[in-house]
């Protein structure tokens, strides 16, 4: 296949494979909110993550037995993997006090989380940071967001104050989580990474589950069996499948585009849980939540721009990857593992006969 039509194909698959991540991550925060009323949250992470680590499991046993396991792999994910832990008990936690869009778009702190710690942690962020567009990004998403979440009637209840909270915590969390995997993951693959990530992650689930779950989270159970298989299945949607898919979007449509996209996830949530669960924002709140989302993809794009004009350091390979959305941070190593294997292609594209008759 020619060149061009390969790279014409691999955007069309981006396109589709972005849209099906958006979707995925869109019906998540759903799901458990759903299942809010049947099991307590400290049951929710233990279940839903424990089962989705096992399925991560196989591909660091594949890789044992390959002998294509890197050395180091596990020590390096204990930092990431904790830090996770941590803000998902904050995320999960934020739906049994407020609705999933409220969630989704406080967790657009997540970002102004980055962006500080990068700072601070990494000299040359600093010549982002001082960029004019970046910093009026910056000011529209935090700006957006206050007014999301300050405009929601529930931030003048206890229950709506303490849910707010919670979810913004947790998008500090996951701005920890992506500073952590981008620190030590550094040399690792992406799908390596994340499956070493999830079982540090999942044991602290189900050791918090054990501990402070009722019935140690057997209550799980007590669900009729379709309902707690759609229960597991969104672990699966949200923490394996999706993973995979945004893998393979940034692969062909490049981390810029394929995180602009997922940006838009607020949205999405906030249209599906207004028909779940009667979710209204104001036209306030939707403004606010508009100016926050433009807010972050303006600061994406001088980031794309800004990097793409230095010249790469010893681990540029996750840089451009500080500001990915909440949950989607281990994809902060995939960089250059799809670049050298998309050079390889388009290399071998070219030296081949149909590439050559056509030029």
């Amino acid at each position: 296949m020619p060149a061009h039509q390969h790279q014409s194909s691999g955007r069309f698959v981006g396109v589709g494979v972005i849209l099906l991540t958006l979707a995925g991550w869109t019906v998540v925060p759903i799901f458990i909110k759903m299942f809010t009323h049947d099991v307590d949250a400290w049951t929710s992470n233990g279940w839903r993550y424990g089962f989705a680590a096992l399925l991560w499991l196989p591909l660091l046993i594949h890789k044992r037995r390959r002998g294509t396991w890197k050395p180091g792999l596990m020590r390096a994910a204990a930092m990431p993997g904790l830090i996770n832990a941590a803000a998902q008990v904050c995320f999960t936690a934020s739906f049994y006090k407020i609705d999933p869009g409220l969630v989704a778009f406080g967790l657009r702190s997540q970002i102004v989380a980055v962006t500080i710690g990068a700072v601070i942690l990494y000299p040359a962020e600093r010549t982002i940071i001082r960029k004019p567009l970046f910093i009026a990004g910056l000011a529209l998403l935090i700006g957006g967001t206050l007014t999301t979440v300050g405009g929601s009637h529930d931030f003048g209840t206890n229950a709506g104050a303490v849910g707010i909270a919670l979810a913004v915590a947790s998008g500090i969390g996951y701005a920890g989580y992506a500073l952590g995997v981008r620190s030590c993951m550094a040399g690792f693959g992406a799908m390596e990474s994340f499956a070493a990530i999830s079982q540090y992650t999942a044991g602290a689930m189900v050791l918090l589950m054990l501990l402070l779950a009722k019935d140690m989270g057997v209550h799980a159970l007590d669900m009729p069996t379709p309902r707690f298989g759609l229960f597991l299945l969104s672990a699966v949607i949200g923490i394996a499948v999706c993973h995979v898919l945004y893998y393979i979007a940034i692969a062909r449509l490049g981390v810029t585009i394929s995180t602009g996209v997922i940006q838009l996830q607020p949205f999405t949530v906030s249209a599906l849980s207004y028909i779940a669960f009667g979710e209204i924002l104001t036209a306030l709140q939707w403004a606010g939540g508009v100016a926050a989302v433009g807010g972050a993809i303006t600061m994406l794009v001088v980031q794309h721009v800004v990097q793409s004009r230095l010249k790469p350091g010893p681990h540029s390979e996750a840089q451009e990857f500080a500001d990915l959305p909440p949950d989607q941070v281990a994809a902060a190593t995939v960089a250059e593992g799809f670049r050298g294997r998309e050079s390889r292609i388009h290399a071998a594209d070219e030296r081949s006969p149909e590439a050559e008759s056509a030029g």
